[in-house]
């Protein structure tokens, strides 16, 4: 299952992020949590002791992976981010994900993988979202189950709509400090996701008593499902300071866990998972990518592809993508 964490900047997604991925690894689930801000912080809350090799830099390597046998992809050079699978792509289990060699593995047993921040060669002509696409395409290509769970901490504010990767989830978690301003992105959030059917839960941050849930209710209606209370805790983690999951609150700790059963509840619709990846793919086609790569990318669409678990015939070990690693 697969959830996405967004919000204001300064909400705090990023450490409900962690909180959450290392609550569903207390609970014996794998984790995979992936950076996708362009504030890469989430190895540092995960307290990871190393960072992830930036999926940025291996986006031709990924490319070159997914396409596989794939007759409708000549090329990498041929693939974008919303390049869709067909027959004859690689397609990746949890456990592919999970095993790539461009993860690390946190204290908690979290595998984390980062997109990788802005170097001094991409200031001034390039965009984040581009570092985003390998994301993007690793999610178009993966076949998850239930009790499985990938974790992605998103760029802040409504940014995350200037790609279909806001599509590529069971459910996406807006954080939301109770304040106007908080509520107004869960409001730009909210008004993009419904045209997709995009599932938008709310959880409070940052709340300090029942007039912060009463404000968050009266803004927020039936999507707020948790709050978390103001936490000394979570402060001291943010200081630098070791967070073992039984120092947060009781109440905190709840929340975490309604979170949890949300996710679990959610019904995976790869019919619309599979609409949505091609309905975006002939978006950025028809506005940029034929255009930039010189090729009609609509045929890259396979009609006889079906998106779901019986295309897990044809995933690939993850020693094929350790192979496109060590070789270059």
């Amino acid at each position: 299952m697969r959830v996405a964490f967004v919000g204001k900047g300064g909400s705090g997604k990023t450490t409900m992020s962690a909180l959450f991925a290392r609550h569903v690894a207390s609970q014996g689930g794998p984790v995979v949590a992936i950076d996708a801000d362009i504030n890469q912080h989430l190895a540092l809350v995960l307290g990871a002791g190393e960072s992830p090799e930036p999926l940025g830099a291996r986006l031709d390597e990924i490319k070159d992976f997914l396409r596989g046998d794939n007759p409708r992809i000549p090329s990498a050079e041929a693939m974008v981010k919303t390049t869709p699978p067909g027959r004859g792509s690689r397609l990746l289990s949890f456990e592919d994900l999970a095993a790539s060699p461009y993860a690390v593995t946190t204290p908690d047993g979290v595998r984390l993988l980062a997109t990788g921040p802005f170097g001094e060669d991409d200031l001034g002509v390039a965009c984040y979202h581009s570092k985003v696409g390998a994301v993007e395409l690793l999610l178009n290509h993966l076949v998850d189950g239930p009790g499985e769970y990938v974790v992605v901490d998103m760029t802040a504010g409504a940014d995350s709509f200037a790609s279909g990767l806001f599509t590529r989830f069971d459910l996406t978690v807006l954080v939301a400090e109770p304040t106007r301003q908080g509520v107004g992105v869960y409001r730009q959030y909210a008004e993009h996701a419904a045209g997709f059917g995009v599932r938008v839960a709310v959880v409070g941050n940052k709340v300090h008593g029942p007039s912060d849930v009463d404000f968050l209710r009266a803004e927020v209606g039936a999507d707020l499902v948790a709050w978390m209370e103001h936490s000394a805790a979570v402060r001291a983690m943010e200081q630098g300071r070791p967070l073992d999951l039984a120092d947060l609150e009781p109440a905190n700790s709840d929340t975490l866990a309604v979170l949890l059963k949300q996710l679990d509840a959610q019904e995976k619709d790869w019919a619309t998972f599979g609409r949505q990846a091609e309905e975006f793919h002939l978006r950025n086609a028809r506005a940029w990518a034929n255009a930039r790569t010189g090729r009609d990318l609509s045929l890259q669409i396979d009609p006889g592809f079906t998106y779901g678990p019986p295309a897990t015939t044809r995933v690939s070990p993850s020693s094929h993508l350790e192979h496109h690693a060590e070789r270059s």
